[in-house]
């Protein structure tokens, strides 16, 4: 058994599918194929059903996937402990961020820490607030970003400044021009939302709360996954959106947009880390410039 294939056969097991796993590793199918194979072989046991052209984790192999992802965590933490040794000279630094982050806040940001320390390696992935803190609790990510409020007691949190959500009609919406929206009044209106599970969703459900509204209560038309996704359904005429203003601060200056005088409270972004894992000094150095206002 080697660490290359508990590599290959985690990422099969996390794809259910020899092709795309092949991808990610930047390997043929057939050296995939093999790698499980003799895996397999020198466990004597079968870790996959080949039903027809799927496949699935036998029980064997599912149990097997918890201890293959441990030991692959101890060793990338092992080799983030010798990179530290190198005073930011080498390493690897695993992100993930919730949607709005990733795509209107991060980039500036890895931008200026790639400019300080050139040779760490930076990845990122993008999801929901639920599915990053996932992903740091299962140490795929050495830190995550995310928008809305996390309680788990495994993750250490620190505040970072953040933005302020707007409330989006189309230009042509019949209530621009108002001088003041009460909360209560948004029941009137048909709203466009993110799914739940996402930051902006559950800072906005939040603050009606905190305002008397129920969130139950709102006419939600679609729910749909992305900020992009919501915009072009808003700018339709489809509804209104709560939504942050990095996202809508183009559409707004190009008139598609228009912001409506509801008072909504800024709110920070969180980053989040294992709190029982080794923080590195990469990820040290990259929260301290998050922290930090860009010049």
């Amino acid at each position: 058994m080697t660490l290359e294939q508990l590599r290959v056969f985690t990422m099969v097991a996390e794809h259910l599918h020899m092709t795309r796993a092949a991808e990610r590793l930047h390997m043929t199918q057939s050296a995939v194929s093999a790698s499980v194979a003799a895996l397999e072989a020198s466990c004597g046991v079968a870790l996959f059903h080949r039903v027809g052209r799927r496949i699935e984790l036998t029980d064997a192999g599912a149990g097997f996937l918890t201890e293959a992802r441990a030991i692959l965590a101890r060793v990338e933490a092992a080799q983030t402990v010798l990179a530290d040794l190198s005073g930011l000279k080498r390493g690897r630094l695993g992100l993930m961020a919730s949607q709005t982050i990733a795509n209107y806040w991060l980039g500036p940001l890895l931008y200026r820490f790639h400019s300080l320390y050139p040779e760490i390696e930076l990845s990122l992935s993008v999801g929901n607030t639920a599915q990053v803190s996932a992903a740091v609790l299962q140490g795929e990510a050495d830190l995550g970003f995310v928008e809305g409020e996390v309680n788990e007691v495994l993750l250490a949190k620190s505040v970072i400044p953040g933005d302020r959500l707007v409330l989006v009609v189309p230009s042509s919406h019949r209530w621009v021009g108002r001088a003041r929206i009460t909360p209560e009044e948004l029941l009137e209106l048909p709203f466009v939302l993110r799914e739940p599970g996402s930051g902006t969703r559950q800072v906005f459900e939040s603050a009606l709360l905190r305002a008397g509204v129920a969130p139950d209560r709102l006419r939600v038309t679609l729910e749909l996954p992305s900020n992009e996704a919501v915009l072009s359904a808003v700018i339709a005429g489809a509804g209104a959106t709560v939504i942050s203003d990095l996202v809508a601060r183009s559409e707004l200056a190009a008139g598609t947009l228009a912001r409506l005088p509801l008072a909504l409270p800024p709110r920070s972004f969180y980053a989040l880390r294992h709190a029982d894992r080794y923080h590195s000094r990469a990820a040290a150095a990259l929260l301290e410039l998050a922290r930090a206002p860009a010049v």
